[in-house]
């Protein structure tokens, strides 16, 4: 199957650039080679016809108002969801069964103990520290206790 491409031209120049399907939305033109081969940017302000990254988790249309979460419309998930079950849809990719949820919780339950080294990580920090600071800071210290456990999907 051919590769579908866009041609990009300038003057007597022009290089093609390739077309990627989105999961969802419209095809986008893959311009990471452009400047290399053109020495040319593109200027869209405020990232309206921008693809910023490819993502298995999030779809975000702004202009339709349309974010889903592995395909899920956010405003379902908060409605009729929970919070674990969302963590579970974030990491595994689907949604729970019921069967599924129960061991979830429970695992997750399981290992909800703070260890004594991060509590006293937390006790680092001034009484009015920022919380986004602080959530930073020991999301990044978690993976000194929990080494085994940062395989992503």
């Amino acid at each position: 199957m051919a590769e579908n491409k866009a041609t990009f031209s300038v003057g007597d120049r022009s290089i093609d650039l390739p077309i990627k399907e989105g999961t969802m939305g419209p095809a986008v033109v893959d311009i990471r080679n452009l400047y290399g081969e053109t020495e040319m940017f593109t200027f869209d302000p405020g990232f309206t016809s921008t693809a910023s990254c490819e993502s298995k988790i999030t779809f975000i249309d702004g202009d339709e108002g349309v974010l889903l979460y592995r395909g899920y419309p956010i405003e379902q998930l908060a409605e009729h969801g929970d919070f674990l079950g969302d963590c579970y849809l974030l990491l595994y990719g689907e949604l729970p069964t019921a069967a599924e949820k129960a061991d979830f919780d429970y695992r997750i339950t399981r290992h909800t103990m703070v260890h004594e080294q991060m509590a006293r990580f937390f006790q680092g920090f001034r009484r009015d520290a920022h919380p986004m600071a602080v959530m930073v800071a020991s999301v990044g210290a978690l993976s000194a206790f929990y080494h085994d456990s940062t395989e992503y999907r």
